[in-house]
């Protein structure tokens, strides 16, 4: 397939794509660690990292040797049949977080769909007839139908409904009001330990510890959204494991494939009943190049060294973007890191300078910053984005 110039990629998206993205006018070609290639062979620092899809870098040599060598034996035989890489990865999960059982799937809205059925299940299992989870606002789990439900900001009735019911939201930073709703109708209480796409929000410790204590009083299912805080983004391999709560289901995907889709829901040994035959299922979920590449990824980032480096790097890039002028609140952990501008900044025209500068973020909202760099980078790369990152602000 031969290089097009990026007008010519755009003129064909914007004839032949549903308009569903505001896509700026670069066309990637390559990549490599933490750098990104235009089709014009212009060079750029990449800390947006796919939506923080490519933790590991860009064509990551492990990740690639794993996909070839997969894709050259069998690129699977469907959920029917036994499949090593599929019950690897199953097994790597699992021993690495909550140590019950995974189901593996696609992407994150699919991780999330499996631990709604699963907590509505049990729910049903313990008498409760019409149950209820109970989310945060500024939440994004996902953009099916139901996972949309579940994400306050954008489950627009007037586009989309009739949406499914059976979603409390509460206020993000009000304990009192999560412990009134988890009452006896509660199935779950699913969050994001940092809340990504609302601009990176960590949520208040305090307001975790009421959401463990309310489930633990009314039997309900603590569920992380780990999507984008899982794979070491925190600096450690689980956002939970930096906490003081421990939930008893997790959901993660986006680093998780090094590249490649690849969701999972990763319960606790007491979580019963599961999800039986028939109940649930994926066609694409757990194929096995898929699977080689998750298991290459979770041997480059469950790395104690690197860990260690995502934290003190992270430290340094949220201490020094708080002293540029212009930004007026740094949030984060690890290489997680969000920032909001001064008023009177306009977010979209400091990324805009970014990217002509050669540097690759991103604006989740109004007025604010979004960081995403692959936890490979070095002090080099960081001080190289500050530095671009001062002059665009």
């Amino acid at each position: 397939m031969g290089a097009m110039r990026a007008t010519e990629v755009q003129a064909l998206d914007e004839r032949y794509s549903m308009p569903t993205y505001a896509r700026a006018p670069v066309a990637f070609v390559r990549g490599e660690g933490c750098r990104l290639w235009d089709a014009d062979g212009r060079e750029y620092l990449d800390f947006f990292a796919g939506l923080g899809v490519h933790n590991a870098g860009h064509c990551h040599p492990a990740i690639v040797a794993a996909i070839r060598d997969q894709a050259g034996r069998l690129a699977g035989a469907s959920n029917l049949y036994l499949s090593e890489p599929a019950a690897r990865l199953a097994e790597r999960l699992v021993t690495s977080s909550l140590g019950g059982r995974a189901f593996l799937c696609n992407s994150g809205a699919e991780a999330n769909e499996c631990a709604i059925k699963l907590a509505r299940k049990r729910a049903h299992a313990r008498g409760i007839e019409a149950p209820r989870i109970v989310v945060l606002d500024g939440a994004f789990h996902g953009r099916t139908v139901a996972t949309l439900a579940a994400t306050p900001r954008l489950a627009r009735e007037d586009l989309f409904g009739p949406l499914p019911g059976g979603f409390v939201a509460v206020p993000r930073d009000d304990p009192s009001a999560l412990r009134a709703a988890v009452d006896e109708r509660a199935a779950a209480v699913l969050v994001e330990p940092i809340q990504g796409e609302a601009g990176v929000f960590p949520v208040a410790d305090e307001v975790l510890a009421a959401a463990r204590d309310a489930c633990d009083e009314r039997g309900a299912l603590l569920v992380f959204d780990e999507v984008q805080t899982g794979m070491g983004r925190t600096g450690s391999l689980w956002a939970y494991q930096q906490l003081d709560v421990r939930p008893d289901v997790i959901t993660t995907a986006k680093a998780l494939g090094g590249g490649l889709p690849v969701g999972a829901c990763v319960t606790s040994p007491e979580v019963e009943p599961l999800l039986g035959p028939g109940e649930h299922g994926s066609t694409f979920g757990g194929g096995a190049i898929a699977a080689r590449a998750a298991l290459a990824a979770l041997d480059v980032l469950d790395d104690p060294g690197l860990l260690a480096r995502v934290r003190a790097l992270g430290e340094r890039l949220a201490a020094e973007l708080g002293r540029i002028g212009g930004i007026s609140e740094v949030r984060g952990r690890g290489l997680m890191v969000g920032a909001s501008l001064a008023p009177g900044r306009d977010a979209a025209a400091v990324q805009a300078r970014a990217l002509e500068a050669g540097l690759v973020i991103n604006v989740p909202g109004p007025g604010m910053l979004r960081m995403l760099p692959p936890l490979t980078i070095g002090e080099a790369e960081v001080g190289e984005a500050l530095a671009i990152l001062r002059d665009a602000i």
